[in-house]
């Protein structure tokens, strides 16, 4: 098989199980709490690892924002040999009594975004494999992490989020947005993969809290800390699969 155009891989290159965070910087802090870290390649918004956690070997791959390169990841890394996928990111709540720094899985995803309905109708549910759902809460209770799970949004729009939406997705008791997670589910159910997200709270649309708004750095300080356990939980549901 030729490698591949965008992630520059081909099959061998892999592990079967990938985390797939949207931060190419995420990589490598991920990366820093496994055993045996290699980079296997890096272009454009593809950084690529291997590594392994409690003797588990697995692959790291940034899939960039949004669902558009998210596919393209899902595509290549199933194209040499992956079949299954864990998403490690952030999300905003879309509930008050969601705070920034909780732990959100997605027991499905909305199709605000435009990519997943370039391969099935929006009507066809974009939905996480139940193995991986289940390790990621079974994880997150075992550390006893505030864990909310629920349906979630992915859209592509950040900056048109408009109250009309919000309040229609709160309405709809919709727990997060993200941009990524409909995508992954979508493609991952197509081809029989597994698929599952995790996801941080980093603000809270409901409230009018956004990352970015308050500070100079991207996530504000309590989101930042519970990435790193995020990182964590997603690496013991690896364990678990």
């Amino acid at each position: 098989m030729a490698k591949q155009p965008h992630l520059l891989i081909e099959e061998g290159d892999v592990a079967d199980v990938a985390i797939v965070p949207g931060d190419p910087g995420r990589v490598d802090r991920i990366a820093d709490r496994c055993d045996d870290a290699e980079t296997v390649s890096e272009n454009r918004e593809y950084t690529i690892v291997n590594a392994s956690y409690e003797g588990v070997p697995l692959t790291i791959c940034s899939t960039g924002i949004g669902g558009p390169s998210a596919a393209i990841a899902v595509e290549e890394l199933a194209a040499v040999g992956v079949d299954t996928f864990l998403r490690c990111g952030t999300c905003g709540a879309l509930q008050s009594d969601i705070e920034i720094g909780d732990m959100v899985v997605a027991n499905g995803a909305a199709k605000e975004e435009g990519t997943s309905k370039r391969y099935e109708s929006a009507v066809y549910p974009a939905v996480p494999d139940y193995e991986v759902l289940s390790a990621l809460v079974d994880a997150a209770r075992a550390n006893d992490e505030d864990v909310h799970v629920g349906p979630i949004v992915s859209d592509d729009a950040f900056y048109n989020e408009s109250e009309d939406f919000v309040d229609d997705w709160e309405a709809a008791n919709l727990q997060a947005i993200e941009m990524e997670a409909a995508t992954l589910f979508a493609l991952a159910r197509r081809k029989g993969l597994r698929a599952g997200a995790i996801c941080t709270v980093d603000g809270n649309l409901v409230e009018g809290t956004q990352k970015g708004a308050d500070s100079d750095d991207e996530l504000p300080e309590k989101a930042k800390d519970n990435v790193e356990r995020a990182i964590e939980l997603t690496l013991e549901a690896v364990t678990a699969l």
